[in-house]
This record gives C-alpha cells, sequence and structure tokens, in this order.
C-alpha cells in the first residue's frame, strides 16, 4: 500500500472515530453534537453538566445523571420532548423560573437533551 493510501485509510478511520456513540433507543439527535452545544450556550456558566468543563458553579440545579430524573422543571414528566420545550422557552413551563431563555434552536435543544440523557458522571 502506497503511503497516500496509508494515509488516507488512517485519515477515514480517525473521522469515523470522531462520530459520536449513537443516542440509546427512543432518543434522537447527536450527543456529541449537543454536548459542543451546551458548551456553545454556556450552559455550565449555572449548571454542573458531566463532560463539560468549566467553573464549578451551584446556580441551577446540576444536570448529572438527568435521564433518572422522573421530573425536570419541577413537575414535566421528563421525556425528551418536554426537555427540549424546557431549554427552547423555559418561561412558558415556569414565568417564574431564573432560567434564561437562551435563544436555543430545535436542532441543538435535540442535541444538547440526546447529550444530558446519555451523559453519565
Amino acid at each position: 500500500m502506497s503511503a497516500r493510501l496509508l494515509m488516507a485509510a488512517l485519515a477515514l478511520a480517525l473521522l469515523a472515530g470522531c462520530q459520536g456513540k449513537p443516542p440509546p433507543t427512543g432518543v434522537q439527535g447527536d450527543p456529541e453534537r449537543g454536548r459542543i452545544a451546551l458548551a456553545q450556550h454556556a450552559c455550565r456558566a449555572c449548571h454542573m453538566i458531566p463532560g463539560i468543563t468549566g467553573p464549578e458553579t451551584y446556580v441551577g440545579r446540576p444536570l448529572v445523571d438527568l435521564a433518572e430524573r422522573r421530573f425536570v422543571a419541577g413537575s414535566l414528566p421528563n421525556t425528551q420532548a418536554n426537555l427540549v420545550r424546557w431549554i427552547r422557552d423555559p418561561q412558558s413551563i415556569d414565568p417564574q423560573t431564573a432560567m434564561p431563555a437562551m435563544g436555543v434552536s430545535e436542532r441543538d435543544a435535540i442535541d444538547m437533551t440526546a447529550w444530558l440523557l446519555t451523559a453519565k458522571k
């Protein structure tokens, strides 16, 4: 095998390895893209989030083991659809919440919830 072919094969193997694990059955979105979106939207400024580096803040509830919770936002059943709603427009669910509307797109919210529902400590 020529050096060029070997380098191309190696590059393809590395790119294939960059694709994150697929989310569990029933969870839509791309968890790895969600991890990036969580960082870009500075969610770590208020929440402790597994796999996202940042300051140790305790403004909002930690998002560790989110998939294990029965409810989100105090009263919503913990489903991906409800998490997407909460992330995109928290005041529509709880007008008194301190969580700001961050202008998160539908796609980013789906990907963010894919990360949050699959991330472990």
